[in-house]
């Protein structure tokens, strides 16, 4: 049996009852035994200042979210989409986290992304913006499946319970082949 992975999940979503906290919430309730997703809270996070890194003034929050990404063998991000993009507190965090450059808590960590919208372009336009910043944190992004979810307030309840089977067994593929991601890229 594979060793338990780590695996940080960074939501792009503030709000407490947001459609991507709540599958990011039903994913840790899918995920396999050798994946235990911990939701990472990254709102507080001051904004990335490279002065406070120069001037070795690092934030606390910045230290403690360092510390946590760098425990982690994995990270996997969940986001919405704002104008075509990711959410400004998702780009904070990767900022946070990616330095000091080519040594930041992100990098060489093995991710996937997830993303999310009640429309039907399904966070398309995030999903793929996020990939492009991930490849130049050298974050090895697994690749498929790919997951879009749009019409999300059909697929999931209040609780972060997949309604539909169908996207449940989805899921839970998505989540097996980012555990063999995990392993082949470790």
């Amino acid at each position: 049996m594979p060793p338990v992975r780590d695996v940080v999940v960074l939501v792009g979503s503030l709000r407490r009852a947001s459609w991507t906290r709540r599958i990011a919430v039903a994913l840790a309730k899918l995920a396999p035994p050798s994946l235990k997703l911990e939701i990472v809270e990254i709102g507080e996070l001051p904004l990335y200042n490279q002065d406070f890194d120069d001037e070795h003034r690092i934030p606390a929050q910045w230290q403690a979210f360092r510390d946590r990404v760098a425990r982690a063998d994995a990270v996997l991000f969940a986001t919405p989409e704002y104008n075509r993009s990711v959410p400004g507190v998702l780009k904070n965090a990767i900022d946070v986290g990616s330095r000091p450059p080519r040594a930041g808590a992100l990098n060489n960590k093995p991710a996937a992304v997830v993303s999310v919208s009640p429309g039907a372009l399904a966070a398309f336009g995030a999903n793929q913006h996020l990939r492009q910043s991930l490849v130049f944190l050298n974050m090895p992004t697994l690749q498929q499946p790919e997951v879009y979810l749009g019409g999300v307030a059909s697929l999931v309840d209040a609780d972060g319970n997949i309604i539909k089977e169908e996207t449940k067994k989805f899921l839970v593929s998505f989540l097996e082949s980012f555990a063999a991601w995990i392993e082949k890229v470790r």
